[in-house]
């Protein structure tokens, strides 16, 4: 059996040749022109010689040029290697080397860091995209362009268990690992995630989301190219810049994290016709129920649905599908042909109810092939046929499935387990609150004591004090916040997630 992701592009292409893939500023690219470029950097990265499997690091953002290399990648049978263009020259040496790229395209912004990172490892052929008008790019690099070779049309036929995409967790425990993703399971996501989205050819899509991030690549791009719709693509998240793409361009669905509706939720929309979302999408970690709240009823005719996924499992795993069948605070159920179990530390299934906290554990098409060159971390993962997600959660009588928190997030104070998001939930439903991270602060006496993070709405004052006794008044005495630690924001990733380890230290 063969089968290439890239057919997912060939075939929209054939359907809707002229159909707009993305805007990007004031120029569309056609499923046309997105087939023929991409088969051109194909054709450019066979001429430098690379074989089927050969790793090509890609640090760039989100950028027409990202979809044409993407796109080249899977169809000369290579493996793409999406690389964060906020990386550091050793963090990019250490990505080159773990995951054995070949080649690497970076942008201009990226190139002197990633230029040094690559001369470390040596041997490796840097491409940089440049801003337009400029031609700024450290010596021994190449422009872009170069990659530009003439298009065969020629799809490479991998077979469906390959890797197509190298996608490295975020690290947040030791040095972050590369996931495969396969070309079938990728593909499964898409179809399947495009399916529960109702994701139409007519359908467009803002990705904002940056499209190195499982969620962004697999959940936004993928779908919408296996669906033959469009996406609005911003380099950026400014909530200006998202409210005016979706007014000009009638966007239908929104893709984002808990922190970019945070930031919704605080612009003007007075001035927007905002009538043509349908969905709005929210994973990446836990969104508020009151954030929830406040925008339904800020943005009438908005429904924000929460999903959950993991970079191992291609992104999306449960999904609340529609206003009337979700559970605010739930991650929705199973999607098809996915299985999700809460188990406890004997790996034991525990059964539905609040009060039966455990391991998230997974299995079906969406589980990742393993990790790169690290055969006794796979197996750790992959214990027993079922991935190990590291989450915890429980599941009620209807099959909902809801995440309490990351097992290294929990917080033990004095042997009783107090769950962050739940303490989260209760700050966020403070009037002056705008955002909110709770985190566990070593204590010799309990051994850990709550701390909160928080930073207020805009023209608000309150003392931590007065957080605190908001708290007290809501939770248990085990479990609300001893110490409230003001902030003018939260440390984020490129994704827009709150960093909690960067609180801890």
């Amino acid at each position: 059996m063969t089968f290439n992701l890239a057919t997912t592009l060939r075939e929209s292409a054939g359907m809707n040749p002229d159909r707009p893939l993305i805007h990007f500023a004031d120029r569309a690219f056609t499923y046309t022109e997105v087939d023929r470029i991409s088969g051109r950097v194909a054709s450019g990265l066979l001429g430098l010689g690379l074989e089927p499997g050969d790793k090509v690091a890609v640090q760039l953002p989100n950028l027409p040029q990202f979809l044409f290399t993407y796109f080249g990648i899977l169809k000369a049978g290579l493996v793409m290697v999406p690389l964060n263009p906020l990386l550091t020259a050793p963090e990019i040496t250490y990505h080159l080397q773990d995951s054995d790229a070949k080649v690497l395209v970076t942008f201009e912004q990226s190139a002197e860091a990633a230029h040094r990172g690559a001369a470390l490892v040596g041997g490796i052929t840097t491409f940089v995209v440049n801003i337009p008008g400029s031609d700024l790019r450290p010596g021994g690099t190449r422009h872009y362009d170069e990659l530009y070779s003439e298009d065969t049309g020629e799809i490479h036929p991998t077979t469906a268990y390959d890797t197509a995409v190298l996608l490295y967790t975020s690290g947040t425990t030791g040095k972050p690992k590369g996931a495969e993703l396969t070309h079938l399971q990728l593909y499964m996501n898409c179809t399947i995630v495009g399916e529960v989205l109702g994701f139409r050819p007519d359908d467009v899509g803002v990705a904002v989301l940056p499209l190195f991030h499982v969620f962004g690549l697999s959940s936004v791009l993928n779908v919408a190219v296996r669906c033959g719709g469009t996406l609005v693509l911003l380099p950026r998240f400014e909530a200006t810049a998202v409210l005016e793409s979706i007014d000009k361009h009638r966007c239908t669905h929104f893709y984002g994290v808990p922190t970019m509706y945070v930031e919704l939720l605080r612009a003007d929309v007075t001035a927007r016709n905002l009538s043509s979302l349908r969905r709005c999408i929210s994973g990446g970690s836990a969104i508020p129920g009151e954030v929830i709240r406040a925008l339904e009823e800020k943005i009438p005719g908005m429904v924000v649905l929460e999903g959950y996924g993991l970079s191992e499992t291609a992104s999306c795993t449960t999904f609340n599908t529609s206003a009337e069948q979700r559970k605010v605070l739930s991650v929705g159920k199973p999607i098809w042909g996915v299985e999700v179990r809460v188990v406890d530390e004997s790996d034991k299934e525990l059964p539905p109810g609040r009060d039966h906290v455990g391991e998230i554990v997974i299995r079906g098409h969406n589980i990742f092939k393993g990790y790169h060159n690290r055969p006794e971390a796979t197996a750790e993962a992959l214990r027993g046929g079922w991935f190990r997600t590291g989450d915890l959660g429980c599941r009620d009588e209807d099959g909902y499935v809801f995440i309490v928190d990351r097992k290294k997030d929990l917080v033990i104070r004095g042997g009783y387990n107090v769950y962050p998001r739940e303490v989260e939930e209760v700050l966020y439903e403070h009037p002056a609150v705008a955002e909110a991270a709770v985190v566990g602060k070593p204590d010799e006496k309990f051994g850990e004591e709550v701390l909160a993070f928080v930073t207020l709405k805009q023209g608000t004052q309150v003392s931590g004090a007065d957080i605190i006794a908001f708290c007290k008044e809501r939770l248990a005495a085990y479990k609300y916040p001893r110490e409230i630690r003001l902030l003018s924001e939260l440390p984020k990733g490129p994704s827009g997630k709150i960093l909690k380890r960067h609180l801890r230290s």
